[in-house]
């Protein structure tokens, strides 16, 4: 854990010191060879399922490919930040990478806790420097607004957390999550006991988002810069996702009870976020709802409680927080370009772009699931266990594959194909930069087509 932990920490003398020539070329390089260091804990060794370098810091199966997916970000996000920030002056670049690197600091420190009060605190921390790349960083008037709808739901969701680990403290006398999981069931029965459930599981529901909850999540991928889309899109969201299957775990009974409406409001979700999709007119807006439909699924498979639903939540969190954050680089490109988000005044760029028009078929078709890659590999697994439980939720779930194949498709044609639009002349080519940053990450998706097992090590 250390030898990830220290390096990171060492990124903030190398950002502050580098002079203003080598600032993004050192960044880049430094945070490389932090994701590169990483890659040595999805080899998997330990038979008792926790690796602990000390009490309060552990890697088990499910943390790890979490704590890879954010190291291989940073590189990513400072790579594709470049050219938004060329203008500013060097202090404020350097504050931009220095949010981003207090960011994975945070994010490492959360994944890798053991005690859950420990997560809570780096949940809570990550609201800090997003807040700010939001409300500094965005393009628009509209940041403020969208920052304040960010902190506000996120907080409003997290307040009972509070409240309900400070209970569980008091109940159990620990917050580790090593000795909660391996300790006594809980007894579970009095009302009291469903509403302690509901607060533990809430602030995760906000962060995923679920339906319902969502309206934070389009704003704060609108309005912030493209670095805050990638994190958001591909790390955030998926804390959400890491805490209810921590949580899930020590709730246990309960959960088979208390879910039932929160797996409906899920999967209801994937259809409504879906059909928003299809109206779309903002290609960053599109692919923020294309986000709350698919981790609607995500909650759908923890909630349901099977190793089935658990795996295939875990596979598709993966597999998305790559895909997402590809077509928001994407996207930043074509902006970058047009400066226009709306998909009728940007289209035909595969006449001027035709490498670039590659890069947004492959990921579109990874976004829609297409066999062999592992965004297909962990829908399968959800939609399996959803019509083992009840075969009335195929319907739902079909439906909702449709549609997500239908806006991706849309997506692809609106803004890829057809005439370029005369008003669209003299657009600067694509840089190596781009090239490279899309590459980095599409090729780890299809390496995962060829040993998923990565992914998915900690059910079997």
């Amino acid at each position: 854990m250390l030898k990830v932990l220290i390096p990171t920490l060492m990124l903030f003398p190398t950002i502050w010191l580098t002079p203003k020539k080598w600032l993004w070329t050192a960044a880049v390089a430094h945070s490389l060879l932090i994701a590169l260091l990483s890659l040595s804990w999805l080899s998997w060794t330990a038979e008792t399922g926790w690796t602990l370098p000390n009490t309060y810091m552990a890697i088990d199966p499910l943390s790890a490919p979490l704590l890879v997916l954010t190291c291989w970000l940073l590189p990513l996000m400072i790579l594709a930040s470049q050219n938004h920030t060329r203008t500013e002056p060097a202090p404020r670049q350097r504050m931009y990478i220095t949010l981003l690197a207090s960011l994975q600091t945070f994010l490492i420190l959360a994944f890798g806790a053991t005690e859950i009060i420990m997560f809570y605190i780096m949940f809570e921390a990550t609201l800090v420097p997003t807040l700010i790349l939001i409300t500094r960083w965005g393009n628009q008037a509209e940041r403020l607004n969208a920052g304040t709808y960010f902190l506000f739901y996120t907080l409003a969701g997290s307040l009972p957390l509070l409240v309900a680990l400070l209970t569980l403290q008091a109940s159990t006398g620990s917050l580790s999550m090593i000795t909660l999981n391996f300790g006594q069931p809980l007894m579970l029965l009095s009302w009291g006991d469903k509403i302690w459930w509901a607060g533990c599981l809430v602030a995760f529901l906000v962060k995923m988002p679920l339906y319902g909850v969502h309206l934070w999540l389009p704003k704060a991928h609108v309005e912030a810069p493209i670095a805050g889309s990638m994190v958001l899109a591909a790390v955030l969201l998926k804390l959400g996702g890491y805490g209810m299957i921590r949580m899930s775990s020590i709730l246990d009974p309960l959960t088979k009870e208390m879910a039932y409406p929160f797996i409906v409001l899920a999967l209801w979700g994937i259809i409504m976020t879906g059909s928003i999709c299809l109206r779309q007119t903002d290609l960053k807006s599109l692919i923020a709802y294309s986000s709350v439909s698919h981790m609607g699924l995500v909650a759908a498979g923890i909630l349901i409680q099977t190793p089935w639903g658990l795996t295939g939540a875990i596979i598709l969190m993966i597999a998305h927080g790559l895909v997402s954050s590809a077509l928001f680089c994407l996207a930043n490109t074509a902006y970058e370009r047009t400066h226009s988000r709306t998909m009728v005044l940007a289209r035909g760029l595969q006449m001027l772009f035709p490498l670039t028009a590659t890069w947004w078929f492959i990921a579109n078709l990874a976004n829609l699931a297409l066999p062999p890659l592992p965004n297909l590999m962990g829908e399968i697994m959800i939609i399996t266990t959803m019509f083992n439980w009840s075969p009335w939720t195929l319907i739902l779930t079909g439906v909702g594959t449709l549609i997500t194949a239908g806006y991706s498709l849309y997506m692809f044609l609106m803004s890829q194909r057809g005439p370029t639009p005369a008003h669209i002349i003299g657009l600067t080519p694509y840089h190596t930069r781009e090239h490279l940053l899309i590459t980095l990450h599409l090729i780890p998706v299809i390496l995962l087509v060829l040993k998923p097992e990565f992914m998915w090590g900690w059910f079997y």
